[in-house]
């Protein structure tokens, strides 16, 4: 059963007029998979999605989280006026949202949840076993877990940082049987509520918004914490000044991942990053935008939490008593201090790698070139790979596009150049 939402214009298949033939298959159901059906849909194409609505952002993040993003740069992509995150508040007769108003997650999902309903009609949450190439010429054969093949004309990979979490090797010994919620170590991707951890010493490793807003929910809940962050200090995000003077508004322009020139040239000009030499590309990918934690949080974990700068993991190993001994590697110490805690949770991010998406097989995978230097694909600036029909998009396209592919506010530049370019593939051949 579906839920109703008010407002709603509920697409279904028969709306997709004008061309036959195989369909567009959309492989995750997030911000980047919803735009991209959407735009499709509008333009005429048969449309198959497949994934779990707003999946990630449902189980993937503890209850009481928020956005880190500011409501002007949290809209889906929409192919008509009227799916913008203000206009999801308004039908539903929520006050709007300011840069001074934290997004709490479930309204983001909810909010997502309505947009699917209003532009992309039916999503298939049977999981995608297998993408492979057909016998002859152009499209695929997408295999589900229930056992039906389909064709595909082209096949869209949004599955956002799904199977991509990191953490460290050190920490990953720990646990031999793999990381999880009832072992010594889990990564923050792998909770939904930390209440659970009431009343235990928890080592959060990681300085960025994740494990600082971790670290606060679980004080919040009654846990034990230390923060362990590798960078001499936490950096923080400036509280948004509403009515900026003009030249600092020149000096400093406004863009959805903040403010500045570089940041602003990026989010203006993802083709233009795609131009730039890949090594300079992964360093823009991995360096302009820092760990930091949302101004708003601040209050939560400054002088309330223990937050343990300039140390990293040198060493961990689990007790007999089941408990996790760290070594920690401080500079200028003689000898690496100690600590002992119930469990360590990972917040350690998330590493692009072709390599652990399941559904691509290892012939299919090598038919793809890579960004030289990382395991990300190689992409045109209409976001197709080596393969044709096969697409890439959200944070699997960032080594490319740059950071805003990170970030729902890439979903519109994503969304229009995949759907003018898929067109091609969804006209049926002529017998």
């Amino acid at each position: 059963m579906t839920q109703s939402f008010p407002g709603q214009r509920l697409v279904t298949d028969g709306e997709s007029n004008g061309r036959a033939g195989r369909p567009v298959v959309v492989i995750g159901a997030g911000p980047y998979g919803l735009s991209v059906a959407a735009h499709l849909r509008a333009a005429g194409v048969p449309v198959r999605i497949f994934g779990e609505v707003m999946g990630s952002w449902r189980h993937a993040m503890a209850t009481g989280m928020f956005l880190k993003s500011t409501p002007d740069a949290t809209d889906l992509s929409a192919p008509e006026p009227g799916g913008r995150l203000a206009d999801f508040r308004r039908v539903h007769g929520e006050p709007e949202l300011t840069e001074l108003t934290p997004i709490p997650c479930d309204v983001f999902v909810r909010y997502g949840q309505w947009f699917q309903k209003r532009y992309v009609g039916e999503v298939e949450s049977t999981r995608v076993t297998g993408v492979d190439r057909t016998g002859n010429g152009p499209g695929f054969v997408v295999r589900l877990a229930g056992g039906e093949a389909l064709a595909a004309g082209a096949v869209v990979v949004a599955t956002g940082l799904n199977g991509l979490a990191h953490i460290p090797e050190e920490l990953r010994r720990l646990a031999p049987e793999g990381p999880g919620q009832a072992s010594p170590v889990s990564h923050t991707s792998h909770h939904t509520d930390l209440s659970r951890y009431a009343g235990r010493r928890i080592a959060v490793i990681g300085g960025g918004q994740s494990a600082l807003e971790s670290a606060a929910l679980l004080h919040e809940a009654g846990a034990e914490v230390r923060v362990l962050v590798r960078e001499g200090q936490v950096r923080w995000g400036v509280t948004p000044d509403l009515s900026r003077p003009r030249m600092r508004r020149l000096a400093q322009p406004a863009s959805p991942l903040g403010t500045g020139w570089v940041l602003a040239a990026v989010c203006r000009a993802p083709g233009g990053v795609r131009r730039l030499p890949a090594a300079a590309r992964l360093l823009l990918h991995r360096r302009a935008l820092g760990p930091s934690g949302g101004w708003w949080l601040r209050d939560r974990v400054e002088g309330v939490v223990p937050v343990h700068t300039s140390c990293r993991v040198a060493r961990a190993e689990v007790t007999p008593e089941r408990a996790v001994r760290l070594e920690l590697a401080v500079p200028g110490s003689g000898s690496p201090d100690t600590l002992t805690v119930d469990h360590v949770l990972a917040a350690t991010g998330y590493r692009i790698d072709l390599d652990a998406l399941p559904f691509l097989s290892l012939a299919f995978r090598r038919a793809l070139v890579r960004v030289p230097g990382s395991n990300a694909p190689q992409l045109s600036g209409s976001f197709e790979s080596a393969v044709r029909g096969l697409y890439f998009t959200g944070s699997l396209a960032a080594p490319v596009f740059g950071p805003m592919m990170r970030f729902v506010a890439g979903t519109g530049y994503a969304a229009t150049r995949i759907t003018r370019d898929a067109l091609r593939w969804s006209i049926p051949r002529s017998s």
